[in-house]
């Protein structure tokens, strides 16, 4: 394993359904478990989750869409932490 992949960047597909169908989704390790851990939260399940992110995320690659949503989660929670500034 390198250092790389002890990180979290590796590449791994998965297959969801979404608003009633099959598609595949290939995340970084990282972005898999930061969606696990927001949907858990949310009570919803990855593929609830990923379906909110799917219709509201436009012409966006679905992939694309989902580290971003992340991103911004991670950040709002950040921003939280921080309090007022």
């Amino acid at each position: 394993m390198t250092a790389t992949e002890r990180r979290g960047a590796g590449v791994i597909k998965r297959s969801l359904a979404i608003a009633g169908h099959r598609t595949s989704i290939s995340l970084e390790e990282a972005f898999w478990r930061r969606l696990q851990t927001l949907a858990a939260a949310r009570g919803l399940s990855i593929s609830a989750l990923v379906a909110e992110i799917d219709a509201a995320r436009g012409e966006a690659n679905l992939s694309s869409a989902i580290r971003v949503h992340l991103l911004e989660e991670s950040l709002s929670a950040l921003g939280e932490a921080a309090g007022p500034q």
